[in-house]
């Protein structure tokens, strides 16, 4: 009983996973042309972690975390590397999926084929998910090389950055689906910036006064910052299931958005 039970449980899981993965191996057929795209989206955090990590962190040595004091790169790095993940899962869950949606009306030929709608949400969304990816551990080799990895810990931060990604990819592809032109990418920028200043990646969050700090704490950004730069510094507590949750819960929440909104644009 034991031999043939693993493939008939392992088996459904391939057959849901053979739409999605056309999604993917599409973006990897496109990307291997224009791989340059990938990669001129990952500098924006090295920049900051540049500037601000190791330029500012010669004027603020450390800063308070977890009742110990930490080296101000140290404290910045985790929570740009989960910004990191966060920009690669948006890079492509917006202005790309916009473009497919609209313009090269992918999705409309896509369900010709014996394709769902939740094949489309689901490839799309983790297509946008493995961008993030790269862009993790791409700069968790810039944390290394920069000095900023004081502990393998840092590994653990890992499958939080991805998390993070995930569920980014999902708001992002959601949010895309209500655009009504290009120019609304710019309102989804617009709010992505204060995500990325505001959710305690430059400083602690308890810096703000109790109104904002409970605004704060609403934001995914915050959840997914807390989370990996926590499991960087090795303060790994149960608290942290908490963070776990809500990106799981942004995930499942942006997923079912995308499929709502994908049959009302495509089903019509």
């Amino acid at each position: 009983m034991t031999t043939t039970a693993a493939p008939t449980r392992v088996l459904p899981l391939a057959l849901l996973w053979r739409g999605p993965s056309r999604f993917v191996e599409r973006n990897l057929i496109v990307y291997r042309h224009t791989w340059w795209v990938i990669v001129s989206g990952f500098f924006e955090p090295v920049f900051y972690l540049l500037s601000i990590g190791l330029g500012l962190g010669r004027v603020v040595p450390s800063m308070p975390f977890a009742g110990q004091d930490v080296r101000y790169a140290a404290f910045v790095a985790p929570a740009l590397l989960a910004t990191s993940a966060m920009n690669g899962a948006l890079y492509d869950s917006t202005g790309n999926i916009y473009f497919k949606l609209k313009y090269t009306k992918l999705y409309d030929t896509a369900l010709t084929a014996p394709r769902t709608l939740a094949d489309v949400a689901i490839g799309e969304i983790a297509w946008a998910t493995i961008r993030g990816t790269l862009y993790t551990v791409a700069f968790v080799a810039v944390i290394a090389v920069a000095g900023l990895a004081d502990s393998a810990w840092l590994l653990a931060a890992v499958p939080g950055a991805v998390l993070m990604s995930a569920a980014f990819a999902a708001l992002g592809m959601a949010g895309t689906t209500f655009m009504r032109g290009w120019s609304d990418l710019e309102l989804l920028q617009a709010v992505q910036l204060p995500l990325f200043l505001f959710s305690a990646t430059f400083y602690p969050i308890g810096t703000y006064p109790r109104a904002i700090e409970i605004v704060v704490q609403v934001l995914p950004t915050y959840h997914g910052v807390d989370l990996v730069r926590s499991l960087a510094l090795g303060h790994v507590h149960v608290g942290l299931l908490g963070h776990v949750a809500y990106l799981c819960g942004a995930l499942l929440l942006g997923l079912a958005v995308v499929r709502r909104r994908l049959a009302k644009l495509l089903l019509h």
